[in-house]
């Protein structure tokens, strides 16, 4: 592509029948926002740059979206909004001449590049093209009239069709390239005389024809790639769309799903030869998957790597958040365990039903099996932790860390009070409460001295009188 593109995304309006607070391109689809789609999109086009244009909401919508990394990112004010000829008269004067700009709706977020890159090549550089598509129902959408050649003549909003025109079925997907010195001028002759009263973006369309310039259209036929949200049932129906492409893509590179219905990634998944996901597992941020990793149903997996394999069983939380999650290679995890940020498994760590790691280190062989909760915790190799037993970390105002160093065997229903180092290949008896270092070797007990009191009488329960 020999010429530098902007892309422009209309974001102003209100979404009124969202109803909600939240303006409607911050609504997320797979775990992003609506418009931040549409900005990644335009980063992959290696675009030069992209104008977000803002309204209702204006702070909160700036606020909420990111740069791509490679494109420069700027954002606009439409106020009041009087229509999207308005709207990209507010973009127009930070755009430069020698360039074109691509117009995209910051509700439309799953159109795929490769289409936009076909929209740009149609355009060269030099005209007007816009993306259409056919529809069986195109009730409320602008109508694409092509002349006895088949060339495009004009757009026709739904509003202003006449009834023959409101029967043509091609409609405009809200999507264009333009040359942006051909765009200026055009911008310039827009007015409002319409059944709206606003400025009409499509009117460029008859302004191109008018000044004898061709006007090109690349349709297709996935109406997903132009569909917009407009309401919870379109979001809630895209949604399902961007997920199933999603998982057609992961099997495509091999990956076994045992129903791609029932999957949800709110971010990126990326997968080794031979993973297997059962069903109803989410995932969010960016989560790595070995090869051969296999995942139980009813999982949650976010910002964690997982080793090659390692099986995450049925109803596992894994949320590492900002400090991440890893789980080492063949660990065992679950069912029904929780990993928190910073939780480090070495390879074949098991941990077992409920669970709880959090900011801690295990080594290899490691095992928390049952009941258990490790917090600050450094684990050395083979250490066996009780059903029951805790790290105490927290003094009410500072963490501590608990180091077990390597062969330790942790009893049950003990409390390790943290600062503590427990010594290589101790024992700590059940029910202990340890609070000072333990020699390596050793066997530590700390409990109150059972009693036996004879023939007690437990209480009895006082009858009620008649």
């Amino acid at each position: 592509m020999s010429f530098p593109v902007d892309v422009v995304v209309m974001a102003a309006g209100k979404g009124t029948r969202m109803k909600s607070l939240r303006p409607k391109v911050l609504h997320r689809l797979g775990g992003r926002a609506l418009a931040q789609h549409v900005i990644d999109c335009a980063a992959r086009l290696s675009a030069r740059s992209v104008v977000v244009i803002t309204g209702h909401g204006a702070a909160q919508v700036e606020a909420g979206l990111q740069a791509p990394a490679t494109t420069a990112l700027r954002f606009v004010r439409q106020e009041p909004q009087l229509g999207t000829g308005h709207a990209v008269q507010q973009a127009a004067p930070v755009l430069p001449d020698d360039g074109v700009t691509l117009v995209l709706s910051g509700d439309v977020p799953l159109t795929r590049p490769e289409t936009l890159q076909a929209l740009l090549d149609l355009c060269g550089g030099t005209r007007l093209a816009l993306l259409t598509l056919d529809m069986p129902d195109p009730t409320g959408y602008g109508r694409i009239v092509r002349g006895a050649d088949a060339s495009v003549q004009a757009i026709v909003e739904h509003k202003d069709a006449s009834d023959a025109q409101r029967a043509i079925t091609e409609i405009y997907s809200g999507i264009m390239a333009v040359p942006t010195r051909l765009l200026r001028g055009w911008l310039a002759r827009l007015d409002n005389r319409n059944a709206q009263g606003e400025y009409y973006l499509t009117d460029v369309v008859r302004f191109a024809v008018a000044d004898g310039l061709s006007v090109a259209a690349h349709r297709i036929s996935d109406a997903v790639q132009v569909a917009g949200v407009n309401s919870p049932v379109q979001l809630a129906e895209l949604e399902r769309a961007y997920q199933r492409r999603v998982a057609d893509a992961l099997m495509e590179q091999g990956t076994r799903l045992a129903d791609p219905s029932r999957l949800d990634v709110r971010g990126e998944l990326v997968c080794g030869q031979d993973v297997e996901i059962d069903v109803n597992c989410v995932f969010e941020g960016l989560v790595r998957l070995g090869d051969g990793v296999r995942i139980g149903a009813h999982c949650v997996v976010a910002n964690a790597v997982i080793e090659a394999g390692a099986v995450i069983h049925p109803f596992t939380h894994i949320d590492g958040e900002k400090l991440g999650v890893k789980v080492g290679p063949g660990a065992l995890v679950g069912p029904f365990a929780r990993l928190r940020p910073g939780a480090d498994l070495g390879a074949e760590v098991h941990i077992g039903n409920f669970v709880e790691v959090k900011n801690s280190t295990l080594a290899a062989g490691a095992k928390a099996n049952h009941l258990a909760y490790l917090g600050d915790a450094t684990v050395g190799e083979r250490v066996n932790y009780g059903a029951g037993s805790i790290t105490a970390n927290y003094d009410g105002a500072n963490k501590h860390r608990t180091v077990i160093e390597a062969d330790v065997h942790v009893g049950s229903n003990c409390v390790l009070v943290a600062p503590v180092t427990i010594g290589a290949g101790g024992t700590v008896g059940g029910g202990s409460t340890i609070t000072k270092d333990t020699p390596p070797g050793a066997l530590s007990v700390a409990r109150g001295k059972q009693i036996g009191i004879a023939n007690w009488q437990r209480p009895q329960k006082k009858k009620q009188a008649p």
